[in-house]
């Protein structure tokens, strides 16, 4: 039976809630509803199909009592920090007291509140806390690129660039295409589709190579591995989880994802991001003396643009890559993955 989840939103959709995002786009479940106060309360018919197109369509609700029966909330928005805001807790205890459970990427576990706690117990409800990783973790021992199988990893200029979106797409396609392919799922929104994962932004630093080394060797017999990247190598706050990944991974090959027109960290505004060229070679200096490894190809989010905007776009991303790329959303991922086929 198709599990029926609301997504939690408010006021981020669709662009500051990736995760929603994702949910709506790949995951083997029924939305019944999105949380958005701020978008109900301009337009109490709006529709998830209003502002995004190719994904499950469902009705904006401003509150999670005013959604269609459901079995789980999903808190589908990430602010940075990952806390909690308190404006959603009315959201949270109407899911639980309904009986239904609450699965959440915040870094803030929603198990440890002693409100929810209380009321998950008393209406027989489950918590899971996407993020919290598994107890046992330890270091690397640098066995990935032993494996018989070709690792992918996706690589961005900025965090919230479309690693988990192209990652994604190109594990489709490849299963599509007769392949024997896994996705490896680094984030919350990738847990949350896959229902596994390890969040690697919550380990301790010393374990986050071994976190990712753990998931492929765990899936070692597919012939690819699609790894979920994280963050960004010139990210002021989170490049130590990118390097992380990169060095754990020992990937075969890279993607290198990029917004169009972004020129500056999202949410670090002061500090610019470098030319995508630069940032790409970059990528290939700190693999090196680990695992080398290559750009294969970009992808680039062209999100908001017409056609020829984006084309151009496209065109100018390949001139500075020197490889394929395409906007895996706008166009698909063929072009990117016949670049990691051959």
């Amino acid at each position: 039976m198709t599990r029926r989840v609301v997504l939690l939103a408010h006021e981020g959709f669709p662009d500051r809630a990736k995760t929603a995002v994702g949910v709506l786009r790949y995951a083997d479940v029924e939305v019944v509803a999105v949380l958005d106060r701020e978008i109900a309360e301009v337009d109490d018919d709006a529709r998830v199909s209003d502002y995004l197109d190719d994904v499950q369509d469902a009705p904006i609700v401003g509150r999670a009592a005013d959604a269609p029966e459901f079995d789980a909330l999903v808190v589908g928005i990430a602010p940075i920090g990952g806390g909690l805001d308190q404006s959603w807790r009315p959201d949270l205890q109407f899911a639980l007291e309904s009986g239904a459970d609450l699965i959440s990427g915040l870094h803030y576990f929603l198990s440890e509140d002693e409100r929810l706690a209380t009321l998950a117990a008393e209406h027989d409800a489950d918590i899971w806390d996407v993020r919290q990783p598994p107890s046992d973790l330890t270091v690397a021992d640098g066995v990935a690129r032993d494996l018989d199988c070709e690792i992918v990893l996706s690589v961005g200029t900025d965090c919230s660039t479309g690693k988990m979106t192209v990652t994604r797409e190109l594990y489709e396609a490849a299963v599509d295409r007769g392949l024997d392919a896994a996705f490896i799922p680094t984030g919350q929104t990738g847990i949350v589709i896959e229902n596994w994962g390890i969040p690697i932004d919550r380990t301790i630093s010393d374990f986050t190579a071994g976190a990712v080394e753990r998931m492929l060797v765990e899936r070692q017999d597919h012939d690819y591995l699609f790894v979920e990247g994280q963050g960004s190598i010139t990210h002021p706050a989170y490049s130590t989880v990118t390097c992380g990944i990169l060095h754990g991974a020992m990937p075969d090959q890279l993607v290198m994802c990029h917004v169009a027109g972004r020129e500056a960290i999202h949410g670090y505004e002061s500090f610019e991001i470098p030319n995508p060229a630069t940032v790409a070679n970059l990528y290939e200096q700190v693999a090196e003396p680990v695992a080398p490894t290559e750009i294969v190809a970009g992808s680039l989010n062209t999100r908001g643009l017409d056609e020829d905007d984006a084309q151009e776009a496209l065109d100018t991303y390949e001139a500075q890559l020197r490889v394929p790329v395409a906007d895996p959303v706008r166009e698909g991922p063929d072009a990117i993955l016949e670049a990691i086929l051959e």
